[in-house]
């Protein structure tokens, strides 16, 4: 069987919150659908459209935003492009005067209480994220096609393998981490290095490069535009923002205009550790909020733990002094590379893995990536990010509301302290002496993941979704 090949813009995407998995995913399957109508050229004969949300995508669809992503992009619109300030009004818009705009192409009839059905009794069996499309032609006849959200933004459908692969030829063909040490053991590259070596077969090195810092780029406006921006969030939970109310507290109520003078404003509040913690929660807090709110986030590896990844590299950015390109193509590359291996080797769908496979996954990734880019060996990354991922085995998900806001944001600053200990822990210690590889915890969260019941697996059936009234305040 031909490995699965994994570029780093697999696993880090540009889109539009709250999840990776129920929103970003039914998005991109709508557009494929999209794209099927018009290769076999039907979509002008199409009269109505009908859509059925199976399992998680039911269950918490609407906390999720699941009806909103399948809409916008039946209408032609792209998660990266698309005005996040215009995503709710537009499918007020189409609730409203019962318009589909099909593929920005033709107006159809629709009615999204009697057209979008969300089916919470029935699950499919090849995943539990299902989206089935239906169009119906002028001649009588339809055409159906169905769709799997597997986590972080990918889309597959039943005649698919499990992940489209990619018909390149990488030089370091890598599924799990004994053979990604092996490689970088033969070579002497570091990980980071190794992983922009495979990139060459997709792709020239500028235009990885230039990918690259556009990721950054929507990291950091997150982050700046997070951490400045009050109010309540969506959804009817009335959750608080909190990264603002923090930034001002720690910046003594002083204002920066851009990204570049807040950092400079933070790096000179000093190194004190309660100091620290606080940014750190900041910067996660920030990217969570905005994903909350329909914002433009990066799936890191998804959306629902986008925060993770971001806080820890703004707090390397911030405390150690480390605003240059290379750094950060080098954090983002090494995440990229512990993220694949979980993914080839477990899952990264909390409706797969329960929270383990997001926050836990992300930890991971963002504990190897500090590691390497602190002056870490290839064993003390794999190290950290195994000592990250280990002490999140089990973690569930259980969004109250089905709203990617509580436990999901605490969490991500949560799994952003814990990937910098893993980081301190593996670079003072001899990784020839661990008793845990990373290949053994990658294997142990896919035997908890199978082993969990799906109640804690994205389906706001147990944990905290059913102790905590829909009424009561997040603390």
């Amino acid at each position: 069987m031909a490995s699965e090949q994994i570029s780093v813009f697999d696993m880090f995407k540009i889109g539009i919150g709250p999840s990776s998995s129920h929103t970003l995913g039914p998005w991109r399957a709508a557009e494929r659908f999209i794209q099927k109508l018009r290769s076999i050229s039907v979509l002008q004969a199409v009269e109505q459209i009908t859509i059925l949300l199976y399992g998680s995508l039911a269950k918490t669809g609407i906390g999720h935003g699941t009806d909103i992503a399948v809409l916008l992009g039946l209408s032609g619109d792209d998660p990266v492009t698309f005005d996040v300030n215009q995503v709710i009004p537009k499918v007020e818009q189409i609730k409203s005067s019962n318009i589909l705009h099909l593929g920005g192409e033709k107006y159809i009839p629709f009615s999204y209480a009697d057209q979008l059905l969300f089916l919470y009794d029935q699950s499919l069996p090849f995943h539990p994220n299902a989206v089935t499309f239906q169009a119906f032609l002028e001649n009588g006849k339809a055409i159906s096609e169905t769709y799997y959200s597997i986590g972080g933004g990918f889309v597959v459908q039943d005649n698919d393998t499990e992940t489209v692969l990619k018909e390149v030829d990488l030089p370091f063909p890598i599924d799990t981490a004994q053979q990604l040490i092996s490689a970088c053991m033969r070579t002497g590259l570091k990980i980071s290095e190794l992983v922009l070596e495979n990139e060459l077969a997709w792709r020239p090195e500028e235009e990885t490069r230039k990918g690259i810092l556009d990721i950054f780029r929507v990291i950091k406006e997150c982050i700046y535009k997070g951490s400045h921006t009050e109010g309540v969030l969506p959804g009817g939970l009335n959750v608080e923002r909190r990264a603002a109310r923090l930034n001002k507290r720690m910046l003594k109520g002083r204002t920066y205009s851009d990204y570049d003078s807040w950092v400079e404003a933070l790096r000179a509040g000093g190194k004190d550790f309660g100091y620290i913690l606080d940014c750190v929660s900041c910067f996660a807090l920030a990217v969570n909020e905005e994903n909350a709110s329909f914002g433009r986030v990066v799936t890191a590896p998804t959306n629902g733990a986008s925060g993770v990844i971001p806080a820890v590299l703004q707090y390397y950015i911030t405390f150690h002094d480390a605003y240059r390109e290379e750094k950060i193509i080098q954090f983002i590359a090494t995440a990229s590379e512990i993220g694949s291996i979980f993914k080839k080797g477990a899952t990264i769908s909390a409706a797969m893995g329960g929270c383990q496979a997001e926050i836990g996954v992300s930890s991971a990734m963002a504990a190897g990536a500090l590691t390497e880019c602190l002056g870490g060996s290839q064993r003390q990354v794999l190290m950290a990010a195994e000592i990250a991922m280990e002490h999140h085995l089990g973690l569930t998900c259980d969004p109250i509301g089905g709203l990617v806001q509580v436990p999901c944001i605490e969490r991500n600053t949560m799994g952003a302290i814990k990937a910098i200990t893993a980081a301190q822990l593996a670079l003072q210690s001899n990784p020839d002496k661990a008793k845990v590889s990373l290949d053994a915890v990658v294997s142990t969260m896919w035997e908890t993941a199978q082993d969990m019941n799906v109640k804690y697996k994205e389906t706001a059936d147990g944990g905290l979704a059913v102790k905590v009234p829909l009424s009561l305040p997040e603390c």
